[in-house]
């Protein structure tokens, strides 16, 4: 099971943590785990080329795990870019763990 932790600030969301694969299916072939992922790595895509914020992430393939987390002296701009990403991503999760319960475990806090 894959834990997904989202942490906000000010109802935005300012840290991500995926730990673990899903075991929906074998390594490789986990359509569960890969759309997980897909999601999570295109919201950190888009906020460093797209919304050109310096985000500090950690990743380990191996593990299954994924961090990200946005840094504390961003302008005004930077946030709303950064918020409709996450945001966005943030609704991704929250669709794929409405099918995938039993794989994906998610804490808004």
């Amino acid at each position: 099971m894959t834990q997904v932790t989202v942490t906000k600030e000010d109802n935005r969301v300012v840290k991500v943590v995926c730990d673990g694969h899903t075991n929906y299916g074998v390594s490789g072939e986990d359509i569960v785990c890969s759309a997980l992922s897909s999601i999570v790595q295109t919201a950190l895509l888009g906020l460093l080329t797209v919304a050109k914020v310096n985000v500090t992430f950690k990743r380990n393939e191996e593990r299954g795990y994924l961090s990200l987390e946005l840094p504390k002296n961003m302008t005004e701009a930077e946030k709303h870019d950064a918020s409709v990403i996450l945001d966005t991503m943030l609704c991704g999760i929250s669709d794929l763990r409405e099918g995938f319960s039993d794989f994906i475990e998610l804490e808004v806090k």
